[in-house]
């Protein structure tokens, strides 16, 4: 666990983590592993896939039935950790109801086309000023239900431990496909902005033209895929690529 949390703490990116996690989840069966984590800008219910960090060793061809057809809402374990928080072994969440729509159908039949049947899921709950976040631990096959459940009752409080820590980390960690989008300049524009800045007191700082300034602003928009200069300062802001006075 120590070794664990030096290795975490050193990560300098999302993707360090990952590949840390995933080693050492799979020394406790669980060879397969979906993680989400929403970012919640406020200007809308629905959460966008773009508005979501998403990282799993699943194959693609599953990912892009599960999330990008978004069949994940209507998946009863992500129903589940919408509303609750902890660890639920799917062997009990089986027997919390059993009534099911037909997109419920279609996703445990896309399941056990991949042979994801057996694990457990872990939800974080929310993590201002991000939404929720969840992850599946799939066991590796040749594992059943029971197995899984007795190596949990020996292990569970490490195992989501672990989690929990690894989800803080990514949590704080800026997303790298987000940082790709954002020049250095439109993120130096909109960090001013969060300072309390007027344009035009931009412009004086940074030795451009009030022009260039709204220009900056408005790709910043565009690549964040929001309407207006606030949405992009929080969505940036959300997902630690500039750094709001008091955050």
């Amino acid at each position: 666990m120590i070794d664990y949390l030096e290795r975490l703490f050193e990560a300098r990116s999302i993707d360090e983590v990952w590949e840390l996690h995933l080693e050492r989840m799979a020394g406790f069966g669980f060879d397969r592993l979906l993680y989400g984590l929403t970012y919640e800008t406020g200007d809308d219910n629905h959460v966008a896939p773009e508005d979501m960090t998403i990282l799993s060793n699943l194959p693609r061809t599953y990912l892009d039935r599960y999330i990008g057809d978004e069949l994940f809402l209507h998946a009863r374990m992500s129903r589940w950790a919408a509303d609750n928080t902890g660890a639920m072994s799917w062997g009990k969440a089986e027997t919390l109801h059993n009534d099911q729509c037909p997109l419920e159908r279609e996703v445990r039949s896309l399941n056990k086309s991949y042979r994801i049947d057996v694990g457990y899921t872990i939800s974080f709950g929310a993590t201002p000023p991000c939404g929720r976040a969840a992850i599946a631990l799939i066991a590796r096959e040749g594992l059943d239900q029971e197995a899984v459940d007795i190596v949990w009752g020996m292990h569970g409080r490490l195992i989501e431990t672990m989690n929990r820590a690894a989800h803080l980390k990514i949590s704080a960690l800026p997303r790298t496909d987000i940082g790709r989008k954002l020049t250095p300049r439109q993120r130096e524009v909109l960090q001013l902005v969060g300072g309390g800045s007027t344009v035009q007191e931009i412009a004086l700082a940074m030795g451009l033209s009030p022009v260039t300034v709204e220009k900056h602003l408005r790709l910043a928009r565009e690549q964040l895929g929001v309407e207006t200069s606030a949405q992009a300062l929080l969505k940036a802001a959300v997902q630690n690529h500039i750094f709001l006075p008091g955050k």
